[in-house]
């Protein structure tokens, strides 16, 4: 969308929406699961922590979401 589009949203049932804007981002972001990045490469290491448990824990949460199987694949956006 641009800067004062008009737009319409329509649910059949109970919703719940979020508009988020800003400026646009300055290159393409590749995403897998919960990691968000500029380079696909900068990835595999958060992934890599992630599976050794070198991420803090969530206070009062002591459940541990386990990371997907294989990596691929990486979404690029846009």
């Amino acid at each position: 969308m641009t800067s004062m589009t008009d737009s319409t949203a329509t649910a059949n049932t109970a919703a719940r929406v979020m508009l988020l804007g800003g400026e646009p981002m300055d290159g393409p972001r590749h995403i897998w699961w919960n990691f968000v990045h500029s380079s696909k490469q900068r990835i595999d290491q958060p992934a890599d922590d992630w599976r050794a448990d070198r991420f803090p824990s969530v206070p009062d949460d002591p459940e541990r979401i386990p990371l997907p199987g294989d990596p691929e694949p990486i979404v690029r956006y846009p």
